[in-house]
């Protein structure tokens, strides 16, 4: 049985979820490789090199549960909203799926219901879980971005994306910059996109959130996964203290906005 979703046990009165989109790049035997060279799975196409790490590692640091995927979001986007366009993507960063270019409605849905769905729906259920034991649980998803893009050098070594919910993104952006991590602030990417993982159970719910990303090359081996967890730690241990990281608030979205593509 295909199991998409891989959940990490942890203190449920922790106060903080950790989360990774894309943690892998496998995907289920009976899709093969899509059509795809086999390299392809090792770029950032297929998932977010490092991230799946980093998120067992401030798991443990923490004692706090984490929900990661199992498969590749070359097969489906976790951190899509269900109607989204790119939900299944057909060309990115000029790979085109053939099989993916092929997928008609019905193998898009089946995917959704198989894959996307039981991701979001354990999601919910921590989340769930945690709020009944208290406090308000924070939720932390942890990203990769390319240190190149088109040819363009990309300065920051992380960066902190979000919507209108101030309560991590700013100290935590903060705390980042004061330890001397150049820190983008909705850079390389806008943090606000309607129906995403932290747009469903962050904004909606009234939960804090933030969406942290590192920098690929800086965490594509144990040595650099474990020296920017313990940076990612230092700057976000005294946001999960202050008492507005535990509290049901409702920010409005800046999410009115068109869909601008893939975030490699």
């Amino acid at each position: 049985m295909d199991i998409p979703v891989e959940e990490i046990e942890g203190a449920l009165e922790a106060g903080v979820l950790f989360l990774c989109d894309h943690a892998s790049n496998a995907l289920p035997p009976r899709y093969g490789t899509l059509g795809l060279d086999p390299a392809q799975f090792e770029r950032h196409i297929a998932y977010d090199i490092g991230a799946a790490a980093l998120t067992r590692a401030l798991a443990a640091r923490f004692g706090a549960p984490a929900v990661l995927t199992r498969y590749s979001r070359l097969l489906i986007d976790p951190n899509r909203g269900a109607d989204d366009p790119t939900l299944v993507m057909r060309l990115s960063d000029g790979a085109i799926i053939p099989r993916n270019a092929q997928a008609g409605a019905q193998e898009i849905e089946d995917r959704r219901c198989n894959f996307w769905q039981p991701y979001r729906d354990a999601v919910r259920a921590r989340l769930d879980a945690m709020s009944a034991r208290g406090p308000v649980p924070a939720i932390v998803s942890l990203h990769s971005f390319t240190p190149v893009w088109r040819g363009v050098a990309r300065p920051w070594e992380a960066a902190i994306l979000w919507d209108t919910d101030p309560r991590l993104a700013a100290p935590l952006l903060a705390g980042l910059r004061a330890l001397g991590v150049i820190t983008g602030d909705n850079e390389p990417y806008d943090g606000a996109l309607e129906g995403d993982t932290l747009h469903e159970h962050g904004t909606r719910r009234g939960l804090p959130h933030v969406l942290i990303e590192l920098r690929q090359d800086l965490i594509g081996g144990p040595e650099g996964v474990a020296h920017w967890a313990g940076v990612v730690a230092e700057a976000l241990r005294p946001v999960l203290v202050r008492p507005d990281a535990h509290m049901i608030e409702h920010y409005v979205s800046r999410t009115a906005r068109p869909n601008l593509g893939p975030r490699p």
